[in-house]
């Protein structure tokens, strides 16, 4: 754990320095996309036009001046599959960026899909050293947490203070200055697959690029798509990218659940794809003129010409219908929802006072998605799109760019993590068999 506190303090110690130099890339590895954007910190006085969202978003201070995507590959399930393949893909997102702002990036900040995550709620209670709470004080209470026997084979991606009690005055998002006996925190660690986390680090760094910070694609997805009241009052953002779908869950403006379906919008498309008897490419053509999941009475005249080259007349000529394109297509997504109820009922959502539920990813353009998902999922259910940054394109501003414009957010303002406090050696974190047992009886 202390090796992973030092990595963590070593990546946000870079960030801040790319961040003085001016220049800083945001780097999207997804499983049907790789999108690359180039930020440029000015200042907060250099840019404060209109445009920006307000001070939430914090758009202020910084201005996207490259953007470039390439399709993905050598990456499924959002993680990394052929590490040469991947490689070549990021070294041309990357380079595209590059050229379009005209200036060279050595420092990147990536965000992963996959990896599994796993949440954990942990909490922690220290006496107040003095009568004023300050840094110190928050390191200690972060430190008294119990941290349970995640495995050896898990790494922590964000560890992130979402509440603060000071006296049993509960609610506090930041105590420091606060006078007070005894503070108490309730933590929210994510975990994911150390072996994933290490092929991604590996195929950034075979890119000649230092990583200057990492997140989760569900996290990031969540701050672009949720509005400030949605993150207050509790709201779920479902990011359905094309190898999996993340999940995270939000209330007083911060992430308290995340978790992923291995299934997304390339699984539609290689349904389409053996239902039709065509090449993937045909497959994800149709599925974007023509998809859907509700059915009308039009559907069944209305005819789709599959197309192909293979040669044979007849075969290249065949036509079906867009009901039965909805038949093949409904059922996945149905499955997919279905997944995404029981990570939501897993995570007790329904005792959140909001219960909104946002989809946004390049997979929620299906027509007719929000309806289908407002009866699966049984709560108030709307299509989210990124906020607005500046500088950004207009082809980058649709649902599918929301973990990278989310990404944008998370570099430039951060939220507070246990890493960036000073942490005492002796009350660091241990993983230990005995805080194992008493992580299961509390939550078998």
């Amino acid at each position: 754990m202390r090796d992973l506190y030092d990595s963590q303090r070593a990546m946000r110690h870079m960030r801040r320095a790319a961040m003085q130099r001016g220049v800083v890339a945001i780097l999207d590895v997804g499983s049907s996309k790789i999108a690359c954007l180039v930020l440029r910190f000015d200042g907060p006085e250099r840019f404060r036009e209109s445009d920006s969202v307000g001070s939430m978003a914090g758009q202020s201070s910084f201005r996207v001046i490259g953007a470039a995507t390439t399709r993905s590959r050598g990456v499924r399930f959002g993680e990394v599959d052929a590490m040469q393949e991947t490689e070549r893909a990021i070294r041309t997102a990357v380079q595209a960026a590059q050229k379009m702002a005209n200036v060279r990036v050595d420092h990147v900040i990536a965000c992963l899909s996959g990896a599994r995550p796993r949440s954990y709620g942990l909490d922690g209670a220290v006496n107040v050293e003095g009568t004023v709470v300050t840094d110190s004080d928050i390191g200690r209470v972060l430190a008294a947490c119990e941290v349970p026997d995640f495995g050896v084979d898990r790494e922590v991606l964000h560890a992130q203070p979402v509440n603060f009690a000071l006296d049993h005055r509960s609610g506090l998002s930041d105590p420091r200055g606060q006078i007070g006996n005894e503070l108490t925190t309730d933590l929210h660690l994510l975990t994911v697959d150390a072996t994933i986390l290490q092929n991604l680090l590996f195929c950034i760094k075979r890119c000649d690029l230092e990583l200057a910070g990492l997140a989760s694609s569900a996290y990031v997805s969540g701050i672009s798509s949720l509005v400030e009241d949605e993150q207050e009052l509790g709201s779920a953002c479902i990011d359905m990218g094309g190898g999996s779908t993340g999940i995270s869950v939000f209330i007083r403006k911060h992430m308290i659940y995340a978790d992923s379906v291995r299934m997304g919008g390339d699984h539609v498309t290689s349904d389409i794809s053996m239902g039709l008897q065509v090449p993937m490419a045909t497959a994800e053509r149709i599925k974007t003129f023509y998809g859907g999941v509700v059915a009308t009475g039009m559907d069944d005249r209305e005819m789709i010409e599959i197309g192909g080259d293979t040669g044979d007349w007849h075969h290249d000529r065949r036509t079906v219908s867009r009901a039965e394109l909805i038949g093949i297509m409904r059922p996945r997504v149905e499955e997919i929802l279905e997944e995404v109820r029981m990570r939501l009922d897993a995570a007790g959502f329904e005792y959140l006072p909001s219960q909104q539920i946002v989809l946004t990813g390049g997979a929620s353009q299906i027509p007719g998605l929000d309806a289908m998902a407002s009866k699966i999922l049984g709560q108030q259910v709307r299509l989210g799109r990124p906020l607005r940054v500046q500088g950004l394109p207009q082809a980058a501003t649709g649902p599918a760019f929301s973990g990278a414009v989310g990404l944008c957010l998370f570099a430039a303002h951060p939220q507070d993590e246990w890493w960036d406090f000073d942490v005492p050696t002796e009350r660091h974190p241990a993983r230990s068999f005995k805080r194992a047992v008493k992580w299961f009886k509390d939550n078998w």
